[in-house]
């Protein structure tokens, strides 16, 4: 039996930020692993410039290469439809049945939760360790779990407060700008080798944020 933290989205492409916030996550809530999970097609909000689910799964195995603590999975880029979270945990609870699985989320996400597919078996299923940040109180996300479980399923973990994300890094390289150290080096080379998100570079078509919608 491990203790197994689930990161999900796109990592369009994965940065410095999604590793610090496994790390963190690892650490503070006593993880075994943590695996990034690329999402296929999320529910809503998409994302342009889409190298494909493909390219960002290789980026993401990259970024996380010679690091035991860290893993990735394809789970989501073999099932066709919507990457609702309670599919996603369900497939896990039906490959490793002991495992004790933690799925990890922003505290804007948190808030969101009564919102999602089956909020109340997502919570049966796994924990839910929230990364706190700025504008998302404890007491807020508390008020939203009150009515889906008694508030011993969520957990919270420090993080440290980074100001880089995926559209940004995205930005940079369309501009002609560097993304070393905000990368890791592997994803950097990998997104310069395939001529990633540069102007008129072909896209797989929009690939969808991660994030939980009314079913």
């Amino acid at each position: 039996m491990a203790a197994t933290g689930i990161l999900g989205g796109t990592f369009n492409p994965p940065h410095v930020g999604h590793l610090v916030c496994a790390q963190e996550a690892l650490d503070q809530l006593e993880l075994d692993r943590v695996t990034l999970m690329p999402a296929h097609t999320p529910p809503h909000k998409q994302v342009p410039e889409d190298p494909g689910a493909d390219v960002r799964l290789r980026l993401c195995e990259l970024a996380v290469a010679g690091d035991e603590r860290f893993a990735v999975s394809n789970l989501e880029l073999r099932r066709e439809g919507p990457s609702y979270t309670v599919d996603t945990l369900r497939a896990l609870h039906d490959d490793r049945p002991g495992d004790e699985l933690t799925f990890i989320v922003g505290a804007d996400m948190a808030l969101s939760l009564a919102t999602w597919r089956e909020p109340e078996e997502v919570l049966r299923l796994a924990r839910l360790g929230v990364a706190e940040r700025d504008g998302a109180r404890r007491e807020d996300i508390a008020a939203v779990v009150a009515p889906l479980h008694d508030g011993s399923r969520v957990t919270f973990f420090d993080m440290p407060r980074l100001d880089v994300s995926s559209t940004a890094l995205r930005r940079r390289v369309a501009e002609g700008r560097p993304i070393r150290y905000l990368v890791p080096d592997a994803v950097a080379a990998e997104v310069a080798a395939r001529g990633l998100y540069r102007p008129g570079a072909a896209a797989a078509g929009p690939s969808p944020i991660r994030e939980e919608h009314p079913a």
